[in-house]
């Protein structure tokens, strides 16, 4: 045991004073053998350093001479494509409003959740321009596969008898993805519209809804200041919209197309230009105001 030690340490015991160095011999075998692409590298002597059983000096030190070398093991090295984190993905070159079409949309369905198996009964989809004059539009009732509750059917008056030879909506996706394709989904109160209908595309095509959206209600609350509520009942009163036919998607989808070509004129206002910047306008959070709590003055007539 104690040959096999000697062979591989070097035991200095000549100064009492500081006790026994123990430091590893210089191996007889290079680290790197000769067919390796890589160069030896030179042993250092000081790589451990051992005074009575404690460390005081080990590996490479920046004041040695073989600081930065090591040992190669394992494969080569590979280049690795370095990714920006979290995946995100570069920013969308601005998009002029300008260039862009819209597409204003609404249904009709048996119910407000689409999770507890309710469906579309009724759509409409009125394609506009970038100035929001009318290009195209589509509108049809659609049979939902299940009835249609009585509450339901007296706010919309579309019962079952109404959508009994109706098409499904399968039978309608192909031409309503390509009214919405490559355009701005545009609806009061968007979530409500965009979720049924990215639900029955998924369902009957298996492909989801993709592109840009655009709330007219939030819209109007940034641009519209003057009105407390947004609904489409006071929009349509402020902006002196006829609704046809109110609560049926043709008629709503037609009144919110009128409205939102309004709230274009007032985006123009405001000199914004580019798709970017009006989504950054959208969902840019309201600023509450603290209200005074002195009495309102009145003014003497």
């Amino acid at each position: 045991m104690h040959e096999a030690l000697a062979a591989l340490f070097d035991i200095d015991r000549s100064d009492p004073a500081t006790g026994i160095k123990i430091s590893l011999k210089k191996p007889e075998l290079p680290l790197s053998t000769p067919a390796s692409p890589t160069p030896d590298f030179t042993y250092a002597p000081d790589a451990v350093h051992i005074v009575n059983g404690r460390v005081v000096r080990e590996s490479r030190h920046t004041d040695s001479p073989y600081y930065g070398w090591a040992p190669m093991t394992g494969p080569a090295e590979v280049q690795i494509e370095h990714r920006k984190a979290g995946g995100r993905k570069p920013p969308e070159p601005p998009v002029a409003l300008g260039t862009l079409e819209y597409a204003v949309v609404d249904v009709e369905t048996t119910g407000g959740g689409q999770r507890n198996g309710h469906r579309i009964t009724e759509i409409a989809i009125v394609r506009l321009d970038a100035d929001g004059r009318k290009l195209d539009e589509f509108a049809t009732l659609i049979n939902p596969g299940r009835s249609i509750p009585p509450e339901i059917s007296r706010l919309t008056h579309i019962d079952s008898d109404m959508v009994c030879c109706a098409p499904r909506f399968e039978d309608i996706a192909p031409q309503v993805r390509a009214m919405l394709a490559g355009r701005v989904f545009v609806a009061h109160n968007a979530a409500f519209d965009w979720g049924f209908i990215h639900g029955e595309l998924v369902r009957s095509m298996g492909k989801p809804l993709l592109g840009k959206r655009l709330c007219t209600v939030r819209l109007a609350r940034k641009v519209v200041p003057e009105v407390r509520r947004r609904s489409l009942d006071a929009l349509s009163y402020f902006f002196n919209v006829r609704n046809e036919a109110r609560h049926r998607a043709y008629g709503d989808a037609r009144a919110t197309a009128l409205i939102f070509r309004r709230l274009l004129e007032r985006v123009q206002e405001r000199e914004i230009e580019t798709w970017q910047a009006l989504d950054r306008f959208v969902r840019a959070p309201r600023i509450k105001r603290k209200r005074s709590a002195l009495p309102t003055p009145i003014e003497d007539v």
